[in-house]
């Protein structure tokens, strides 16, 4: 049995929504996927979770430059 879903992040836009990336442990590949107002953008399956998890951090340090920003908690 794999491990549950994970939530890696969330962010928030005021002109834009919301958006995760949710990382799916598994074997052989480990799939993350990308949500924008809770509808999958898009997801991409890795041998390696480090690989997965490096690919997720790009993806949240190209959108807050893009305008996007980490949710009040």
């Amino acid at each position: 049995m794999h491990p549950p879903p994970v939530v890696l992040w969330r962010l928030v836009h005021p002109e834009r929504g919301r958006a995760r990336a949710v990382v799916l442990p598994g074997a052989p590949l480990t799939t993350l996927t990308f949500f924008v107002d809770d509808v999958l953008d898009h997801a991409e399956n890795y041998r390696e979770e480090t690989v997965a998890l490096f690919r997720a951090e790009a993806v949240k340090r190209s959108l807050l430059t893009d305008g996007w920003q980490d949710p009040e908690p």
